[in-house]
């Protein structure tokens, strides 16, 4: 559930920051007052597409946070998956905008927009106007049969896609594999070339950087032994100057002394251990020059070896075990076009498996699609009437396609016919804007029954209705509210009498600056909009008394449910 919006230097919005209840929260405003920023705020939090033009003027950033309520055992789990850890089981998503970037994070987490779309699909959906026209897609009518269908589809729907994928492979390979005689040979005397170069060349493992190590040791012998022999010089016996003649000469002086002053033995034992350290030191360096000798003839076959596989790193990868594994993939290769029928035929064989495999994934997809498309088709047309819709006929109808795709092979169609004689078309050759918005909410209303998705946002969903019809739509938002957090747009005054929570939406002019703001209402004041909606800039006593009514016939159907 939604719990808090903050929104900050956002178009006309200075700083807002509103709380939501459960069930029914209804929002109303004069045209221009903000209401449609207020719902782009949330959707752009949600990972929508923003534009840097809606920061506000002279600000250097807009600031939109959503603080979420996480009941749902599902959810939660979905989240731990993605290691998304709540606290006390609350989520909060923002999305700072600058100029030149933005950054989107969950619980103080930076996150891209990929995962917080993928978040906030288990939090909240939203459906605006654009939502309706998408129901007339075929493809995204697929997309809510499956939804209502729930996990039996979702399993299918996933092996479906593996499936074609590895059809799809097979398919291609099958498709692009050479046959051509003088083009087979070229090919394979040219991997025969590159598999019989790597493997004469008898690379080791690992070879490369002892080489490496030896090859700087020998190009630098010259000077690593001037060096050592300049230490060992000046370290050694050899000489009055010596570090050794130096440190036995201070034996000498101090030997006797540290027993007329004990205070001194431990200097003395000091210098012992110094002699005895140069003198290891001394014995290693000697033995290490000793063993030390330039041979040109070992630095030439090293630098050669090198040059070698060096060569073989630039054509076939950049280490040895990588051009060993190159030569195995291409000896693979070559094995192929050396068997080119066999394994075309082999190939054949495992398309034609791939295919059948993924048909019967297919069929089993679109059995369970067909059940559930005869349960959904009865209660949408249910809801339909509910909304007003009092002879219509509706159904959903599935066709198969001649090749299976990721999805499998069903084309979907939502066919209605809102006049008596008249015969069922695709919606979206028959359905005005206001039908839209009716069949869309009928499709939501029984889609909520499946939908673990808590917070339903609905703007424009009163688009093209009025009336009789408006109240109507109205009910049905308070029966989803029963089971969800419903937060609703309108310009209807049926539908706000409706609310558990009535919110006003306002433009306020101040100095030379516009912003909104937004105020939640009391019984009184919420009667006082209601008025408004009613009868516009002239409200007189007896639009004041039928706000009222409609308030109370509004608060009286909702005890019923």
């Amino acid at each position: 559930m939604l719990l808090n919006l903050h929104v900050k230097n956002l178009a006309l919005i200075d700083e807002i920051e509103v709380d939501f209840f459960d069930h029914l929260n209804i929002l109303t405003g004069e045209t221009g007052a903000g209401k449609s920023i207020l719902i782009g705020s949330i959707e752009a939090a949600l990972g929508g597409k923003v534009n840097r033009d809606w920061i506000r003027q002279n600000a250097e950033y807009a600031l939109i946070e959503l603080l979420f309520s996480v009941e749902q055992e599902e959810v939660k789990e979905q989240l731990a998956q993605r290691d998304i850890v709540l606290e006390e089981n609350q989520l909060m998503i923002s999305r700072k905008i600058m100029p030149n970037r933005n950054v989107c994070r969950i619980n103080g987490e930076t996150v891209n927009l990929a995962t917080l779309r993928e978040v906030a699909a288990l939090l909240l959906d939203l459906h605006g106007q654009q939502e309706n026209l998408t129901l007339k897609d075929p493809a995204n009518q697929l997309e809510l049969l499956d939804q209502y269908a729930g996990e039996q589809a979702k399993e299918l729907r996933t092996k479906c896609e593996s499936q074609y994928e590895e059809y799809r492979k097979l398919k291609n390979e099958y498709e692009n594999f050479i046959m051509d005689g003088d083009r087979m040979l070229r090919e394979i005397s040219f991997l025969e070339y590159e598999v019989k170069e790597i493997y004469e060349a008898r690379l080791r493992p690992g070879e490369d950087e002892e080489l490496e190590q030896q090859y700087k040791k020998q190009l630098n012998a010259k000077q690593i032994m001037g060096a050592l022999g300049s230490v060992q010089r000046m370290t050694g016996t050899l000489g009055d100057n010596t570090v050794s003649s130096l440190l036995g000469q201070c034996l000498k002086e101090m030997t006797g002394v540290e027993e007329i002053d004990a205070t001194t033995r431990s200097l003395y034992a000091q210098l012992g251990q110094m002699d005895a350290l140069i003198s290891d030191f001394n014995r290693e360096l000697s033995e290490y020059l000793t063993d030390m000798t330039f041979d040109e003839e070992v630095y030439r076959e090293t630098e050669n070896r090198l040059n070698t596989i060096n060569q073989l790193k630039a054509k076939y990868g950049n280490s040895i075990s990588r051009i060993i594994e190159y030569a195995e993939e291409k000896e693979k290769e070559l094995d192929k076009y050396k068997n080119a029928e066999k394994y075309r035929e082999e190939l054949k064989a495992a398309c034609e498996k791939a295919r059948k495999n993924l048909l019967a994934t297919c069929s089993a997809l679109s059995s369970i699609r067909n059940n559930y498309a005869q349960q959904m088709t009865k209660q949408i047309r249910e809801v339909l009437i509910d909304l007003n819709f009092l002879q219509v006929e509706f159904s959903i109808v599935l066709e198969q396609e001649e090749e299976p795709t990721a999805t499998g092979y069903d084309r979907v169609t939502f066919l209605i016919s809102t006049n008596p004689g008249m015969p069922m078309r695709p919606i979206g050759q028959v359905a005005s804007g206001g039908e839209l918005s009716r069949i869309m909410l009928a499709v939501k209303s029984v889609l909520a029954d499946v939908d673990q998705v808590q917070t339903l946002v609905f703007d424009e969903i009163d688009t093209g209705v009025s009336g009789r019809t408006a109240q109507m739509v109205a009910e049905k938002l308070n029966v989803i509210s029963q089971k969800h957090q419903v937060i609703c747009i309108t310009h209807l005054p049926q539908i706000a009498a409706m609310a558990d929570t009535h919110f006003r939406i306002a433009k306020k002019m101040a100095e030379d600056s516009t912003r909104t703001e937004i105020k939640m209402l009391y019984e009184e004041e919420s009667v006082k909009e209601l008025a408004r909606l009613l009868g516009g800039a002239q409200i007189t006593d007896t639009v004041m008394q039928s706000a009222k009514e409609m308030k109370k016939m509004a608060q009286e159907s909702k005890r019923t449910f």
